[in-house]
């Protein structure tokens, strides 16, 4: 079922911005009078799903899900209908259309869609607001785990800066961006009421931006570890554990806070172990067998309980620069990031995943505010693609346009016929390409 709520939460997002981006070359088109003959929801070869005619346009839903289009009169487009193009040029054309008007046409599909995604973000914050935990909050300090622990950093420590930027919000998402976007060089800590700078080894771009360490967590909130429940018949309640009680070693080490206990218990799953627990003014010593998976049936008070989030509350008015910022800032570093991928320090193989990829992000329940923030960036993602330089794609032929218009010199049919091919065989590569990962990475995870 979750597999289901993922899918369609993808086909919504996509069929929405398919939708919006389309409309945006129809809309210009249009309006300088230029004829549509099709406008479709995903492709349609040898048949479609659903289809009407209205005026001069035929509306459908195709079968094939990689997109949509629309087919403008007297254009090279993926269509690659050569015997159009033999005829006269017709005013209701697109290839009779000024160049200027043709740029518009073009570009209409990713203006949309970056406007779209700056529009969502904004909506977001009006509506939801902005929730996140201060980086004051965490006085205990974090929880570092395996990876977190390779950067050199400790149980313990209390972030303060990523390279020049203040680590004011506790995000560790915000550490691996600035790190591997950014090229941040040190990690500034108060490590036992010292400031250290951690220098950051160039191999962590790679590393952290490794697929296998997509979903690994660099380090949490550390807070105290006292019991709120404890299961009936379990191996805690056998040995005498109550609601309250403080975990203070276990078999002799720390475990003070709950990721200690955590960690210890998982690496002795199956065996006997020996407890000192605090019990209002009492220590004990207990003694506890713990299970094969590595667990004893306690229930902690969570992270809640020791830290108070913020929610940041926008005006109508407040949403839609802080909106416009978020959707800049995210474009920003997907140019950065493939400056990384042509300089070698991101592989394309680890950072470019299919629509499978893309659908795991959506989550296994439908959440509208984890929906519509991945629907902002995947229209923002959409729009930066589409500007890439491809024949086929919208930003190969404003290239072309572009040079029309510096030079005076319109490309042949024939040059455009065979550079939308060229472009069309690269576009379906890089989709095969992605989505041939997914499944590699499907079949190594198992």
């Amino acid at each position: 079922m979750g597999y289901l709520i993922m899918a369609g939460q993808l086909v919504l997002s996509l069929s929405i911005l398919i939708v919006l981006h389309e409309f945006g070359h129809f809309a210009p088109a249009r309006w300088f009078k230029t004829r549509v003959e099709k406008f479709y929801l995903f492709f349609d070869p040898w048949f479609a799903l659903f289809k009407f005619k209205k005026g001069e346009t035929e509306y459908g839903i195709g079968w094939l899900p990689l997109g949509g289009y629309v087919k403008i009169s007297g254009m090279v487009d993926e269509s690659f209908d050569s015997e159009q193009m033999k005829g006269e040029p017709q005013p209701w054309e697109f290839r009779s259309k000024p160049a200027w008007q043709r740029l518009i046409i073009m570009l209409g599909g990713v203006t949309v869609n970056f406007l779209l995604g700056m529009f969502i973000f904004a909506m977001i914050y009006w509506h939801y607001g902005e929730e996140f935990l201060p980086n004051s909050e965490v006085k205990f300090g974090i929880a570092v785990d395996s990876l977190g622990m390779d950067l050199g950093l400790k149980d313990g420590d209390k972030v303060l800066a990523v390279g020049q930027k203040p680590f004011n919000k506790f995000d560790e998402r915000f550490i691996l961006r600035e790190i591997v976007i950014n090229n941040a060089k040190t990690i500034k800590i108060d490590r036992e009421g010292k400031e250290v700078s951690l220098p950051v080894d160039e191999k962590f771009v790679g590393i952290l931006s490794s697929h296998k360490n997509k979903n690994k967590s660099l380090f949490a909130p550390r807070f105290p570890f006292v019991i709120k429940e404890v299961v009936k018949n379990s191996p805690a309640a056998k040995a005498g554990l109550k609601p309250n009680d403080k975990v203070l070693t276990f078999d002799g080490k720390p475990a003070v806070y709950y990721h200690e206990f955590v960690r210890t218990a998982r690496s002795s799953k199956n065996k006997k172990a020996d407890l000192k627990v605090l019990r209002g003014a009492d220590t004990l010593d207990l003694n506890i067998q713990i299970s094969k998976e590595g667990t004893v049936g306690v229930a902690s008070y969570g992270p809640t309980v020791y830290f108070k989030t913020k929610r940041q509350e926008y005006t109508l008015a407040e949403a839609f620069p802080a909106g416009a910022k978020k959707g800049w800032n995210l474009l920003s570093d997907q140019i950065k990031a493939f400056g990384q991928i042509f300089r070698g320090r991101i592989k394309a193989s680890e950072s470019l995943g299919g629509f499978g990829s893309i659908a795991s992000m959506y989550g296994v329940e439908w959440i509208w505010e984890r929906f519509w923030t991945m629907t902002a960036i995947l229209s923002l993602i959409l729009a930066f693609m589409n500007l890439l330089p491809i024949p086929a794609l919208d930003g190969g032929h404003v290239v072309f346009l572009l040079y029309e218009v510096v030079s005076g010199r319109k490309p042949s049919d024939k040059f455009m016929e065979y550079a939308t091919l060229a472009g069309f065989v690269i576009v379906i590569g890089l989709v095969l390409f992605a989505n041939g990962m997914d499944v590699i990475r499907a079949i190594f995870n198992k």
